[in-house]
């Protein structure tokens, strides 16, 4: 079910997150919220056409260039460019796409769902870490 805790949850156990969109830019929520999710011991991936790397670790232009299995795709892109990502998602095999705050998108929610992808959408993951851990 999209949104539930239940979801939230099992999202939120799983290790390895591509944030697509991630900012080199430390005002950027994207930025804040990787940073977060690192510091908490997930392993960071970072999707930017437009940055080489984050932290020192490589930045890939698609999900698709990614070499490895990806468990969460994180998106930090508006809602009108979510069902190209949500495809991505779907063919790379990840479990699991986050919308973070003040991005929906149903029908690219409903694709990832009939596909087997947990979703959240409207949602910080790292606000969300920081609940669970409360």
């Amino acid at each position: 079910m999209i949104n539930g805790e239940e979801t939230v949850a099992k999202i939120l156990a799983m290790k390895i997150i591509a944030v697509v969109g991630l900012s080199d830019n430390k005002e950027r929520p994207s930025y804040r919220v990787a940073s977060y999710l690192k510091e908490h011991g997930y392993e960071i991936i970072p999707v930017n056409p437009l940055i080489s790397e984050w932290h020192g670790l490589r930045s890939y232009p698609t999900l698709e260039a990614i070499p490895r299995k990806v468990d969460v795709v994180d998106i930090f892109r508006r809602s009108e460019s979510i069902p190209p990502i949500v495809k991505s998602a779907i063919a790379i095999g990840a479990k699991a796409v986050w919308m973070q705050e003040g991005i929906v998108n149903e029908e690219a929610g409903k694709e990832a769902e009939k596909a087997g992808l947990l979703v959240v959408m409207d949602k910080c993951l790292m606000k969300e870490k920081e609940r669970a851990n409360e």
